[in-house]
Formats: structure tokens, sequence, C-alpha cells
């Protein structure tokens, strides 16, 4: 039997369409076709999507034909089992977990809570702080109020990432 007939029987075995079938392992419709068809072989990437999606069939079927399609489960090969989470407090093997250096290791009492200091809560006088910028003098000030400013643009941020521009 040919590779070309081993994909036909997998397309079978699926209970599939055959472009059911590209989709479900993602490659092109035409792909199967020409396959199917004889007109190409499969590549290696062409099988390994075989093979990660229907996980039962044998490698060696699919590449060679040799021996059965189906992995059948024996006693020597048993089937995996999924591993257990361990709890995660049995992983700490330390009768001190959670008491700090000052506490009493022998009492069994739950560790004390953490105490935050308070922190100064008087405000300095705003007089004693500096200016960012140096104060507008006199001058400018008339010269800004006699100067018309226009706007040139207006631009609007939305938290979806859009944004608007109005120019007026």
């Amino acid at each position: 039997m040919s590779l070309n007939e081993r994909v036909s029987q997998i397309i079978e075995y699926s209970k599939l369409t055959a472009s059911e079938f590209a989709d479900e392992i993602d490659v092109q419709r035409s792909n199967i076709s020409h396959i199917t068809s004889g007109r190409n072989k499969p590549s290696l990437d062409f099988l390994i999507k075989i093979k990660s999606r229907f996980p039962e069939l044998q490698w060696d079927w699919i590449i060679t034909g040799e021996g059965e399609m189906l992995k059948t489960v024996t006693e020597e090969t048993p089937v995996a089992k999924p591993a257990a989470v361990p709890d995660l407090f049995s992983i700490i093997n330390d009768e001190n977990f959670g008491y700090t250096e000052s506490e009493d290791r022998v009492s069994k009492q739950a560790p004390s809570e953490s105490v935050i200091p308070e922190q100064d809560t008087k405000r300095k006088d705003l007089g004693d702080s500096q200016r960012l910028a140096p104060a507008i003098s006199e001058f400018e000030s008339q010269t800004f109020e006699k100067e018309q400013v226009g706007i040139k643009r207006i631009v609007w941020f939305y938290e979806n990432g859009k944004f608007e521009s109005f120019e007026p």
C-alpha cells in the first residue's frame, strides 16, 4: 500500500470529508486532493499534522505501512495516567515555615501580622516649595493677552486605541 493510499485510509478512518479533513489538520484542501489522487506525495510536515491530530495512529504504519494502523493498548504499554497535582503545602517540609527569627519557634501559633509604621502625616508649608517655572513678567503677560492665539488642532484619544482629529 502506498503512502498516498494510507492517507486516503486515514481520511476514511476519520469519518470526515476530504475538505473537513483538510480543515481539521490545517492544510489547504487542494493538498488533500493532490495527495489522494497520487499527483503529489505528502510532506513530513503534512504527516506530522496528521499524527498530531490523530495520536492513536502508528508512526511505523504511516511511514512504511508496516504493522497496525492504530496503537493497541497492551499490558506492556500501559496508558499514561495524568500526574496528580501535589498539595503545595506538603512540598514545604519545614516546621518553622512562616515564623520569623524573633518569634518563638517552639510554639505552634500562627505568624503574627506585619506592622507597618505610620507615616508622618504633617504637611510641609507650601511656602517652602519652589516654583517649577519662572513667573511671567508683566511685559510678557501683556504681550500674551494682546496676541490672538488660535487653536490649530484638537485630538481625542480613546481607550480602545483610536483617535479623532478636528481642525477648526
